[in-house]
């Protein structure tokens, strides 16, 4: 009996929908209802009693749910022994979040014993999806609002600014408005960036993509016509002396995120929350 199939069954029975449960696993519905029939069949009991209107637990179930918890919650326990007495926090991040991450830790730790710590560099979706899956804990993320199977949290909001050349016209200017860039050679942002920029109504016209922060500050350090947008935190991180960045004007800013597992309780979500929020 494998454990992913104890943990779709769970999950289809805490939503009573196969939709709704493959939405939470992030996977198609098929592939959950496949696992379903599997497991009834290797127990020999049916577990659902399924109708168009609506999905409910048998008897059976019931009594393979308490069961089913108890075995996932064992595997948890043994994954967390195999880390070492004091456990592991693995933390999915994103750019230009290192003072961030040094506080949040921080104030973990103050609040628990000593852990320790396994930074994982993922893609903002796949961050999402390894929260998802448990192959992490937690996650930061910026312009996420909502994503299935997780709890999104907001945390802090941080300001844009305009990266230019210091050769750029408008280098040293104390703000500076979107429209008065737009001209010029966009380096187009990481994702929730450039949705933030262009929901605030900015006359931008996406570029050529950005590669890393430490690539496009060359990139348009070189070029007077370049330019880019980053966040508060990653300005922070900023030691070129061939770039000049600049506060949009009006101010516009992006919301972060922690991301946390969709069944982390109440009161741990609450405490990472504000360990890695402003």
């Amino acid at each position: 009996m494998e454990l992913r199939a104890l943990r779709y069954f769970v999950t289809v029975a805490d939503e009573l929908h196969f939709g709704r449960a493959a939405d939470r696993l992030h996977i198609a519905q098929p592939a959950v209802s496949r696992q379903i029939a599997r497991l009834e069949r290797e127990l020999g009991e049916r577990l659902f009693d399924r109708s168009p209107r609506r999905v409910r637990l048998t008897a059976a179930g019931h009594r393979v749910l308490v069961a089913a918890r108890e075995a996932l919650a064992a595997a948890d326990r043994v994954r967390g022994a195999a880390a070492g007495p004091a456990g592991a926090m693995r933390i999915g991040t994103a750019a230009g979040v290192t003072a961030r991450l040094e506080r949040g830790i921080d104030a973990l730790r103050a609040q628990s014993p000593a852990f320790d710590v396994v930074l994982v560099d993922l893609p903002s979706d796949a961050r999402l999806n390894a929260v998802r899956q448990g192959e992490i804990d937690l996650a930061l993320a910026r312009g996420v609002e909502t994503a299935p199977g997780v709890r999104v949290l907001p945390a802090w909001t941080e300001a844009l600014h305009a990266v230019v050349s210091t050769r750029h016209p408008a280098a040293g200017r104390a703000e500076v408005r979107v429209a008065e860039l737009a001209g010029g050679d966009l380096r187009t942002p990481e994702p929730a960036v450039l949705a933030v920029l262009l929901e605030a109504g900015g006359a931008v016209r996406p570029g050529r993509p950005a590669g890393t922060v430490q690539d496009t500050l060359v990139e348009v350090g070189s070029d007077p016509r370049a330019w880019t947008v980053l966040t508060a935190d990653q300005v922070a991180e900023i030691r070129s002396t061939r770039v000049s960045t600049i506060p949009l004007a009006p101010r516009t800013t992006v919301t972060g995120s922690v991301v946390v597992p969709h069944d982390l309780p109440h009161t741990c979500a609450a405490a990472t929350r504000t360990a890695f929020g402003d």
